[in-house]
């Protein structure tokens, strides 16, 4: 990654947080642009660098979330099950493609997600 003022990460960060906080996640799908096109980092540093700065992210929403009582907790915890087992396969997969293998499944994925907005 070139050498960044430390301003513009901070300002990134704080629209990443807004956005991941105002939808309730999605912020490593900003993030990891951000990283690679404006920042330079090669791809498989910024998908594990979204996943490093999103957690706390989500954490924070997380509480803000639960003080309104806005959670279905029934819902979650299956979900979180099968989070954290897919984060293993996808971090072990992250480390075990290239850099341009894991740039198609992400933008892929992407467009996936934004068909799918379309949709329903």
């Amino acid at each position: 990654m070139k050498k960044v003022n430390k301003f513009y990460l901070v300002l990134f960060g704080a629209l990443i947080g807004v956005i991941n906080g105002f939808f309730g996640g999605g912020g490593g799908m900003v993030v990891v642009p951000v990283l690679n096109k404006l920042f330079k980092m090669e791809q498989k540093k910024a998908q594990a660098t979204a996943l490093f700065v999103i957690l706390p992210i989500s954490l924070v929403s997380t509480i803000v979330y639960m003080s309104f009582k806005s959670i279905n907790f029934q819902a979650g915890w299956p979900v979180i099950a099968g989070i954290v087992a897919g984060g293993v396969i996808g971090a072990f997969l992250l480390n075990k493609l290239n850099n341009r293998t894991i740039k198609y499944i992400f933008i892929f994925f992407m467009f996936l997600g934004g068909i799918g907005m379309l949709i329903w």
